[in-house]
């Protein structure tokens, strides 16, 4: 099958496209046929070799973790999906190897949901990873209650503009940091704007004099420091970019699959609850540019790459 893969870590000129092997479809696992595949920052980090000390790499690597396509073929012990089911997945392994940037993957059931029907199989591929990162640190993690001020760093990407969405579905108030070019957009996913850099202490104060209540940190560092002298008494404080935050008796999370989770994601997106903004949708072969736009860290919600099966396959 076509695939992406890199076999050393690298910038994005070490991504190739052409054939890869063929997946193995264990008796817990569905064979799904790839329709679109979302980048995420910790893909290009992987890939860079950040990830090593964590996590082992078996090259070539295959890519992605975010998917949405159709079952063709069950596991032999599988009854949750059938052949044509649509489906979304979090397919990550505890290594690198088999990820989602080709044309079929083998995912565990435990990893996958029923794909949304109200979604495009590019905005579907989107709400696995920063849906269910959203989720599991405003539910889980920050207990997020009807009534609180929540600040959500980096409001206009991926993981932010789901966990606006969901925060205010939650009743909680969101504030979230963004450029200016980006103050609509989340304003028009239920967040209240402050723009990023020199003086952002003082303009969330100016919106919540006594504190926040809680604290989303997708950016790590300084605005970790800052974030944590944000807090009201008793506020609480998670990080997804930086383990410093155990420091301040904050949380660290890990986005961890969990079927429950994103199906209850799916459900909230069918309720029109939340949606997934795809700025730019590219083709597989073209997955090399994808990550850089990513690196770039200027993205509006989501990238995603396309598998396009349009082919013989189809037609015939």
């Amino acid at each position: 099958m076509k695939g992406i893969s890199y076999s050393r870590y690298g910038g994005p000129e070490v991504l190739e496209y052409g054939e890869v092997g063929d997946p193995k479809v264990g008796p817990d696992q569905v064979l799904v046929k790839v329709r679109a595949a979302a980048v995420n920052p910790v893909d290009w980090k992987c890939r860079e070799g950040y990830l090593d000390p964590v996590l082992d790499a078996v090259f070539p690597v295959v890519p992605g973790w975010d998917v949405s396509g159709v079952v063709v073929q069950p596991g032999v012990a599988v009854t949750e999906f059938s052949v044509g089911d649509e489906v979304i997945g979090y397919v990550r392994e505890d290594f690198l190897s088999r990820g989602t940037f080709a044309e079929y993957v083998a995912a565990p059931v435990r990893t996958l949901a029923r794909k949304p029907r109200n979604l495009s199989y590019e905005e579907a591929a989107g709400l696995p990873l920063a849906g269910l990162t959203a989720y599991q640190v405003l539910v889980k993690a920050l207990d997020i209650k009807r009534g609180e001020t929540v600040l959500v760093h980096a409001a206009a990407g991926g993981v932010g503009s789901l966990a606006v969405q969901i925060g205010a579905h939650l009743g909680a108030r969101m504030i979230g940091t963004a450029s200016e070019r980006n103050h609509d957009f989340v304003r028009s996913l239920g967040g209240e704007p402050v723009a990023y850099g020199e003086g952002l202490a003082e303009r969330v104060r100016a919106l919540a004099p006594e504190g926040v209540d809680a604290v989303f940190d997708t950016i790590g560092g300084d605005t970790l420091k800052t974030s944590a002298n944000l807090l009201a008494p008793e506020g609480r404080l998670a990080s997804i970019a930086d383990a410093e935050v155990l420091s301040y008796g904050g949380r660290y999370c890990f986005v961890r699959p969990d079927a429950a989770d994103l199906a209850r994601l799916a459900e909230l997106a069918e309720q029109g609850v939340v949606s997934v903004h795809v700025q730019e949708a590219l083709p597989l072969e073209r997955t090399a540019d994808a990550h850089r736009l990513s690196q770039e860290g200027r993205t509006r919600g989501k990238i995603v790459v396309t598998v396009d099966w349009e082919t013989e396959e189809d037609t015939a």
